[in-house]
């Protein structure tokens, strides 16, 4: 992807989509046990309110705080022709060094469900995410649709966790690239079907890129006598992927990746390693307008991969943490980003000035990627975007 820097979107403050949700909404759902009919007032007036709060802070990327989902993945791949989804999923078809699957077992957890090919992918031509971008719609200002975001699950999201083989059926799919070719027809039909609904703003949610830095999963991957390839390998694989699922955007549909390592139950995480092993293909030969990349602790490495960064591609730098309410100091997340500026316009050949004219500030992830959320209130959660507002006003003052 050559094309010119993508903006507006992204923005110079961005949060990555999913919000705390009321209480009110969260015993409705898990301890009232309310019907989808009975949900549907509740969400719409827990998003009404969060869509104001989002304004009243001075977000342009707004989003519907995820409030209709359970989980950051939705519901995109369950309803596919050819993918079903099995409740308490056999062990033995999961790889269990991948850091999600691991953290879950290491906390006594097992996956509750999972998606399974059972059957050739076909998009049905619904979208289930239509109705969520109508009702933003419905709460926005028109001038304000454009910066409207959706976010979708990884294409490679129900491929890494599974034992070799075991993603689908080989009397369906004779070898990945196969899979991987209907996986990218049903994006392209999904991304088609939203930008009609008028969405431009997109962010896929991809931690399993991000498991691709860390050293225990690699070392897991190594000594895995059932992989039939190498982790880097599969790694090319997942950016093709990516590629042939976006290959038909518009160009007015702005496309990001948000990686970052893990967003568990009481604001764990799964991986570690920072983004150098990766750099060079995550950057160059992936084709996305903006990174959206985890930098709160130190578990994700330095800013040096950032001097890879090309000149049209933005990065928004997730600094200050959606995992605990503690507030990070401004002037030293100020620094953080000149420091960032400055790795990358040595990289490039530029300025800092012109360095900082791609780049963003968020929360390193989501306040709740799983409905209950990390350990931090509805209120800690405000004064944390009212923080990288804060920071995003002084180091770009006047712009959005």
């Amino acid at each position: 992807m050559s094309s010119p820097l993508h903006r507006n979107p992204p923005f110079r403050a961005e949060h990555l989509g999913s919000l705390k949700r009321p209480q009110y909404l969260l015993d409705a759902r898990y301890k009232e046990g309310k019907s989808d009919a009975e949900l549907q007032p509740l969400e719409d007036k827990a998003i009404t309110d969060i869509v104001k709060t989002q304004q009243d802070l001075g977000f342009h990327a707004i989003s519907d705080g995820e409030y209709r989902r359970h989980m950051f993945w939705g519901t995109f791949w369950p309803a596919l022709d050819g993918m079903e989804e099995i409740k308490n999923p056999p062990i033995d078809t999961f790889r269990l060094y991948v850091p999600d699957i691991a953290a879950f077992m290491e906390t006594g957890h097992k996956p509750g469900e999972s998606v399974y090919c059972t059957g050739k992918i076909r998009h049905t031509g619904k979208s289930t995410y239509v109705a969520q971008v109508e009702y933003l719609k419905s709460v926005l200002p028109k001038e304000k649709w454009g910066g409207m975001k959706l976010t979708l699950a990884a294409p490679n999201w129900y491929h890494l966790r599974y034992v070799d083989g075991a993603a689908y059926p080989k009397s369906v799919y004779k070898n990945d690239q196969e899979y991987f070719a209907d996986v990218a027809k049903a994006y392209q039909v999904e991304l088609d079907i939203l930008y009609k609904a008028g969405l431009r703003n997109v962010q896929f949610d991809d931690p399993n890129l991000a498991y691709f830095c860390s050293e225990k999963m690699l070392q897991g991957w190594a000594n895995d006598p059932a992989n039939t390839l190498t982790a880097d390998a599969l790694l090319d694989l997942y950016i093709a992927l990516y590629n042939d699922c976006t290959a038909h955007i518009p160009a007015d549909m702005h496309i990001g990746v948000h990686l970052c390592r893990g967003n568990f139950v009481n604001s764990r995480h799964f991986s570690e390693g920072g983004y150098d092993r990766i750099a060079t293909k995550l950057f160059i030969q992936l084709n996305m307008h903006t990174y959206y990349l985890e930098y709160d602790t130190p578990r994700a490495g330095g800013f040096e991969p950032l001097a890879h960064l090309p000149k049209h591609k933005n990065v928004i730098l997730g600094v200050v943490t959606s995992k605990f309410p503690e507030l990070e100091d401004k002037e030293e997340m100020k620094g953080r980003i000149y420091q960032a500026a400055d790795v990358m316009a040595k990289g490039q050949g530029e300025s800092r000035e012109e360095a900082l004219r791609r780049v963003g500030v968020s929360p390193q992830c989501g306040f709740a990627s799983h409905a209950e959320g990390n350990l931090i209130d509805v209120e800690g959660m405000v004064r944390k975007l009212a923080l990288v507002r804060g920071i995003a006003d002084e180091v770009w003052p006047g712009e959005p």
